[in-house]
């Protein structure tokens, strides 16, 4: 019988915590079962940014669905990862058209910055105890006050709700390329000048909306606070970023080595969204040696950058991906499907990726840029510098084999398109042509 939330069967569901750790009894029940189940494939699907299990199973729900059809005599198996990640309420939700987003979030695309009562749950479901900083973080910006001081201090209470200088290994989880002799240096968005900072998020949001209303349209003035609350979704999507790597390897990469275990002939394909694409990935990290049961990796509009993969950066031979080599744990293709489409990666991304120590000017912020080449993310333009990667069309990869090992870029623009400011097409994930490209990097047929 199908979960009726999801629709598919068997489904399970594996919920992990900040730190990674698994709820016991629904890990105990995958493991007893997926064997027992007779389940040959099984595909682990990992959300990205979202507010609450509902947000996720709708996700979940809308993906699988052409599963069944698409491949009638696979044995599948389903499993929908759950971790606190958070979604701003002014962004779309995964295969919602815009103008219902709006209606479920209750605030519109257009609405001046707040913290509405949705985004302040939100907020402290993810950084609990955090109440009254959270409280003054919503005064600011409902107020808006005209002097300077009054960003510094909008700046100040968001490193300290973000904690962006964790202690121990968590720290390593927020890196995306890894120097040698180099330590980690901190978000120059949160420890340079906060005013600046926000300057510059207010203009790349007014770019944004101006290519969003077409050409001809009046451009829309940058706004100081428009940018503040920019650097307030960012820094929480730093954070995210550093929490979803924390999941992958300690949570569900030790989760998949203790199902090799028990059920060592179950295939497992890991599929991604946004932060959650990164989760998966590090998944790999987490696997213990010798377990082999991975036969394929798809991400969806992966936000973590394109270098991550790589043993050396164009831009400096001294460092490598933070994942570099790991595509090598999968045994078959890590696929990863990118859109252009996708202003989330292509704008905000590398604008909230420069790091610490790069004082040069985020004018023209976009993947084109230098700044873009340097901080892109793998959901925008692909996986990159990783020797060997291949590349198609959506429409090449569906009429021909992929590749069985290696790295795989899908240029998927085609379907992924869908979408409106901030985000752009980053949700429009839900087609079938991109549950064709799991079943096809996993060779389920």
């Amino acid at each position: 019988m199908a979960d009726p939330e999801i629709g598919v069967t068997p489904y399970w569901e594996l919920t992990f915590d900040a730190d990674g750790d698994v709820d016991g009894p629904q890990r105990d029940r995958l493991l007893a079962e997926a064997g027992q189940r007779g389940v040959r494939d099984l595909v682990v699907f990992a959300h990205g940014w979202n507010n609450d299990r509902s947000g996720a199973n709708r996700l979940y729900s809308r993906f699988f669905a052409p599963f069944p059809t698409l491949a009638p005599r696979a044995r599948l198996g389903y499993v929908g990862v759950l971790w606190p990640s958070m979604r701003f309420s002014d962004e779309p939700i995964p295969d919602l058209p815009r103008s219902v987003a709006d209606g479920v979030s209750g605030v519109p695309a257009t609405a001046r910055p707040v913290l509405d009562k949705g985004t302040r749950h939100a907020l402290l479901e993810v950084f609990p105890g955090r109440a009254t900083v959270v409280d003054q973080l919503a005064r600011l910006l409902d107020q808006q006050p005209a002097e300077a001081a009054s960003l510094e201090e909008f700046g100040r209470l968001v490193r300290l709700l973000v904690e962006m200088r964790p202690r121990g290994p968590q720290a390593a989880f927020a890196a995306d390329t890894l120097s040698e002799g180099v330590p980690q240096s901190d978000p120059e968005m949160l420890f340079g000048d906060t005013g600046a900072m926000c300057g510059e998020f207010a203009a790349a949001l007014a770019q944004v909306a101006g290519g969003a209303a077409g050409a001809g349209a009046v451009a829309a003035q940058p706004r100081l606070w428009d940018g503040g609350q920019e650097l307030l979704r960012q820094a929480t999507y730093f954070a995210m970023k550093r929490r979803a790597g924390t999941v992958g390897e300690r949570g569900l990469g030790r989760a998949l080595g203790e199902l090799a275990r028990t059920a060592p002939d179950v295939r497992v394909h890991l599929v991604g969204h946004s932060f959650g694409a990164r989760l998966v990935s590090f998944a790999l990290r987490g696997l213990p040696e010798g377990v082999h049961t991975v036969k394929s990796v798809t991400l969806l509009q992966g936000a973590f950058s394109h270098y991550a993969f790589a043993a050396r950066l164009p831009h400096d031979d001294r460092a490598s991906g933070v994942l570099h080599g790991q595509h090598k744990r999968v045994d078959g293709p890590l696929v990863c499907c990118h859109s252009r489409h996708d202003s989330a990666l292509g704008t905000f991304y590398p604008l909230a990726s420069r790091m610490a120590g790069d004082s040069r000017s985020i004018t023209g912020f976009g993947i084109g840029s230098v700044l873009g080449t340097k901080w892109g993310a793998l959901g925008y333009d692909g996986v990159q510098a990783v020797k060997g990667t291949r590349s198609f069309t959506l429409s090449e990869a569906l009429r021909a084999q992929l590749p069985a090992s290696g790295c795989v870029n899908i240029d998927a623009a085609a379907v992924v398109k869908r979408g409106g400011p901030p985000s752009g097409a980053h949700s429009d994930i839900c087609h079938g042509e991109l549950a064709r490209v799991v079943l096809a990097a996993g060779r389920i047929t």
